[in-house]
């Protein structure tokens, strides 16, 4: 049966997928929320989220705010879930939704589902794939109460070169404080915030659950695919930003992250890291959650290339970051997919391949087996690898200066009768889509017509 299949029969057994209720509770040991979401009559979803006591964190706030933050985070928790059987009509029994909030919503899960789409060969357009009933009462109608104010900044952890240079960065700003944010902690976002000088009591935690019964619906069969956990992270920013009273949330989402994935389409595997969504949500967030707390992407001026140009120079996190999601568990570069092939080449012209090759475990750039991977990422393919990597473009800088500096003679293997095109990006230059702040800004111009010298 194909998946086209599948989904139009899903949508004839299961027409309805219900968002039931969000509840939290505030503990001595820190907020408790738990979700449900239902389709049909005996399959319920509870996902759960928990963000443990902090000195810094003010756990009891106006329960007015606390309702807007928590239920919009369970519409964006809930695609996760109805993607399973894609029902034609999601209804939203636990608060209101205006038309324009309805359209945005269905702009997050359609083009935040792209990938899932294409890649499990479904046809299906943004009109159709859903409707959205809200039959719940309207949560707030009063100007939010907020106590945001200060400069300092909160900054999501990753475990990649990414956010460490945003770290690194924004530390240079003056008379102003960081406050590191991890979702769902592991060995290497551990790692990088110790390296910054931070250890886990200074970080505000995210513990975020899958309901098991998902898995094993998968397991079964059920539809399954990439979701926008940006998105996610997105609005898990805007309660933390409320806890913890910062009213600056720095993504670090690079302007790489435009790029489709398929080219010529809306397909992306980033949407939900791209300049559309930053836009979208910023503009729903002044409308709707009018908290105070600002997000934007620090990095959004940047290329994965100038990124990897001013990461090279941190040398003290070259042991502990990592980007790889295979490796993620055991907190190791797989060494095999095209995440770690794409961070050994966005590096290879900043940092010597002996240095290189020890990071990683061995040459990427000769092991034959990525070759596959490697024609994807430089466009010989139809589409990029469905991960977060640069754009072709960049790929093709990056093994040009490569060349140039470190094998003006023998090359490896994949790289061996391939010719990059000539270096088309400027690394003095950023890009002027963005939303920073002129002081955040200026660091950024600062720091990259140094490193670029």
């Amino acid at each position: 049966m194909s998946n086209q299949t599948k989904y139009d029969a899903f949508r004839q057994t299961y027409p309805e997928f219900v968002y039931e209720s969000y509840q939290y509770d505030v503990q001595p040991d820190g907020l408790h929320i738990v979700f449900a979401f239902r389709i049909g009559s005996n399959i319920l979803f509870r996902p759960t989220a928990f963000i443990p006591a902090r000195h810094f964190l003010e756990m009891n706030q106006p329960r007015q705010v606390m309702d807007l933050l928590v239920f919009n985070i369970g519409m964006i928790e809930l695609v996760s879930y109805w993607k399973c059987y894609c029902p034609p009509t999601v209804r939203v029994g636990c608060g209101w939704l205006d038309d324009d909030q309805v359209a945005f919503w269905k702009r997050v899960y359609y083009y935040g589902l792209g990938e899932f789409f294409y890649t499990n060969d479904i046809h299906c357009s943004p009109d159709d794939f859903l409707t959205i009933q809200p039959q719940g009462r309207p949560i707030a109608a009063d100007p939010l109460p907020t106590h945001l104010d200060g400069d300092a900044h909160l900054v999501p952890i990753g475990g990649g070169k990414d956010s460490v240079v945003t770290l690194e960065l924004l530390r240079r700003l003056p008379q102003t404080s960081l406050r590191p944010l991890i979702m769902n902690p592991r060995g290497a976002t551990i790692a990088c915030a110790a390296a910054a000088g931070y250890d886990m009591d200074q970080v505000l935690v995210i513990q975020r659950t899958i309901d098991p019964l998902l898995l094993r619906l998968n397991s079964q069969g059920c539809l399954n695919g990439h979701t926008p956990f940006s998105a996610m992270l997105a609005f898990y920013t805007l309660l933390a930003a409320q806890l913890s009273g910062i009213p600056h949330i720095a993504l670090s989402n690079e302007n790489s992250a435009n790029e489709s994935t398929v080219a010529g389409t809306s397909v992306n595997h980033q949407y939900s890291k791209s300049f559309q969504f930053e836009n979208d949500f910023r503009q729903y967030v002044s409308r709707y959650l009018p908290i105070g707390a600002d997000y934007y992407s620090f990095l959004r001026p940047l290329s994965e290339l100038q990124i990897a140009m001013i990461f090279s120079q941190h040398e003290k996190y070259f042991p502990i970051f990592r980007s790889c999601n295979a490796g993620s568990k055991t907190d190791t570069w797989c060494g095999k997919c095209a995440k770690c092939l794409f961070a050994y080449i966005i590096l290879s012209p900043f940092v010597a391949p002996s240095r290189l090759n020890h990071i990683f475990g061995k040459n990427m750039l000769d092991d034959t087996e990525l070759q596959p991977l490697f024609d994807q990422l430089v466009g010989k393919a139809p589409t990029k690898p469905f991960e977060c990597v640069g754009t072709i473009s960049e790929v093709h800088a990056a093994l040009a200066m490569t060349l140039s500096r470190w094998y003006p003679a023998s090359r490896p293997a994949l790289l061996c009768g391939f010719e990059p095109d000539p270096p088309s990006i400027n690394l003095h230059h950023l890009f002027p889509q963005h939303n920073l702040p002129p002081t955040e800004l200026s660091i950024i111009t600062q720091y990259v017509q140094a490193a670029a010298h």
